[in-house]
């Protein structure tokens, strides 16, 4: 069972998101953003429909203020499969008074068909949709002095899960009960002997530690027994390292955390083979090679084969191995205003953009030493990366004014749209930062539409274009909004950041880019080029982007396609050259 797409509204963090376009065969999801960008909220979604699968009623007193963004507006959370019926719930679906969440068999009855889908497949998959750990879940000393110590557990209904995703997971000392369950049936019931014993357990749980910390006498670490808790005494799990044996109690807090998350997936994953995993921050504890090392073996070894795995992470070793995995994908949280609706597609394996949360973009040039990096505005990244000029990276930065002071503070290079500048502002401008490069047309799109890159993008699809039709059209669309263009020139040049430094002040180059004499003058300028009729002058200044999307011949088409032909490379190349 694998999750293709998930959208929450009014849902602790979010207003309204939408996570889109994830293949069938992903089988680790890696989530990445700041503290507090929303990634949790995503395993609060994953608990939140878990509990209602497994009618486990949630208390409305705890629902409230826990789940709900705004407690006027209804919660709702879907959630598409692979392979499976959707699943689709909110809080008007269930029948809310009494002491929690429960289905109102009047409101079943009323039902349609794909409803009553959806709610047979909660009751077929209630017992293994979802198994999730929090980030709360390494025990330092082991406390259980004899068995039973706790309320009866169902491991098939996973009761002794937290109640939400900010509570501490205390399932690990309930693994040590369930595996000295499993080894005595084992061992008394199927009559296996020691050594198969040692093989089926010990020997996996070693072989796993191994692949994590090295065969090196200095940190090979293995598993040499477990006793449960007996006799007043706490379970003797003990370890090998070098010519030392010692209790788990003195392992580290990086070899706990390891030992903890393999433990329990040997106690329990064989009662979830086509689950939804969520693990948050496995990464705890560990240096960068030890991420990747603990995030290739939970998923390769420990994830059964019709599972998929979601977990969260600002670490490089777990950035790094989902990049290279072909059935990973990773979504970034950061920097959204999920106050707002948005909608999230897994980012590009490519894109440098995915380290800045192990890795601040100040510390990129050092990572990329032998790289050309250029800064560049928003999504733009993506079409330069398509042209795939070589020891080139472009990494993205939110707008034109972060790029250009990146380029004016520091040695990184930045590539920004032209927007309303004059050729003359161009010339001075390069002049002062010849770290920035500037487009000679007004954004992107203006190249990835121009006429003659439409004309090969055209005669390689071996379709009909007419070159000469396409050039009156624009200028058509040109004509109709040029006044309302020649509006908004004045006051949009005063907003750009050129020759904004002290030294410029009261001088006639920072006055180009305020409510000066010297701005009407360029904008004046920029006028005669929309005035004009010929493509090359008012195309300089021309908002492709917004304007003249209605001529024919440039809808549908994907601009990423229109990146890849070689007019739009030897135009960037030629600008960056």
């Amino acid at each position: 069972m694998k999750i293709t797409g998930l959208h929450l509204k009014n849902f602790k963090r979010f207003n309204d998101l939408q996570i889109k376009n994830i293949a069938n065969e992903t089988k680790l999801i890696l989530l990445i953003g700041a503290n507090g960008a929303g990634k949790s909220c995503i395993f609060d979604a994953f608990r939140f429909a878990d509990s209602i699968v497994k009618r486990d009623p949630i208390s409305m007193i705890d629902f409230k203020p826990y789940f709900k963004k705004k407690e006027s507006q209804l919660t709702h959370v879907q959630m598409t499969f692979d392979d499976y019926p959707p699943i689709d719930i909110s809080d008007d679906t269930f029948n809310t008074t009494g002491k929690g969440m429960r289905l109102n068999h009047l409101q079943t009855a009323k039902l349609g068909a794909k409803q009553r889908l959806k709610l047979h497949f909660h009751q077929l998959t209630a017992l293994d949709l979802f198994y999730g750990r929090t980030s709360f879940r390494q025990i330092a000393r082991l406390t259980r002095t004899s068995l039973g110590q706790t309320q009866p557990i169902d491991n098939q209904q996973d009761t002794d899960r937290p109640k939400f995703f900010i509570d501490r997971d205390n399932r690990f000392e309930n693994d040590i009960e369930k595996m000295t369950e499993i080894i005595l049936k084992d061992l008394f019931a199927l009559r296996k002997s020691g050594e198969e014993i040692h093989q089926k357990y010990i020997k996996p749980i070693n072989d796993s530690l191994g692949r994590i910390f090295g065969a090196q006498n200095g940190t090979k670490l293995e598993l040499t027994e477990i006793i449960p808790p007996l006799e007043g005494k706490t379970a003797q799990i003990t370890f090998k390292k070098g010519n030392s044996t010692f209790h788990y109690d003195y392992l580290s807090a990086g070899e706990k955390e390891v030992f903890n998350l393999i433990f329990n997936l040997m106690s329990r994953a064989r009662l979830y083979q086509n689950t939804i995993y969520y693990l948050d921050e496995m990464d705890l504890h560990l240096n960068t090679q030890l991420q990747y090392d603990l995030l290739k073996e939970i998923v390769e070894h420990w994830i059964p084969k019709d599972c998929q795995l979601w977990t969260a992470s600002h670490s490089l070793g777990f950035i790094e191995y989902a990049k290279q995995s072909e059935t990973a994908a990773i979504l970034d949280f950061d920097n959204y205003d999920f106050d707002l609706p948005r909608i999230l597609t897994p980012e590009p394996k490519e894109n440098p953009d995915i380290y800045e949360i192990a890795v601040g973009k100040a510390f990129l040039p050092a990572l990329f030493q032998h790289l050309n990096l250029f800064f560049v505005e928003n999504k733009d990244r993506i079409y330069y990366a398509e042209v795939g000029i070589p020891k080139t990276v472009f990494i993205s930065d939110n707008n034109r004014n972060n790029v250009f002071h990146k380029t004016r503070t520091t040695d990184m290079k930045g590539i920004v749209d032209r927007d309303f500048l004059t050729d003359e502002d161009m010339q001075f401008i390069g002049n002062q930062y010849p770290n920035l490069k500037i487009l000679p047309y007004y954004s992107i799109e203006n190249y990835l539409y121009h006429p003659d890159n439409l004309s090969e993008y055209y005669q390689k699809k071996d379709l009909h274009y007419d070159k000469k039709n396409y050039i009156e059209q624009l200028i058509i669309a040109k004509n109709e909004v040029k006044d309302a263009i020649m509006l908004q020139i004045v006051s949009s040049r005063a907003t750009y950041p050129y020759f904004g430094e002290p030294i410029f002040n009261h001088k006639p180059l920072q006055n180009r880019f305020k409510i000066k004499d010297e701005n009407y003058i360029q904008s004046t300028v920029i006028q005669k080029y929309l005035n004009s009729n010929e493509l090359e002058i008012f195309y300089k200044v021309f908002q492709m982007k917004i304007y003249g999307t209605q001529v024919p011949q440039r809808q549908n088409i994907a601009k990423v396609d229109l990146a890849k032909t070689n007019w739009f490379k030897q135009q960037i190349e030629k600008l960056l050259s």
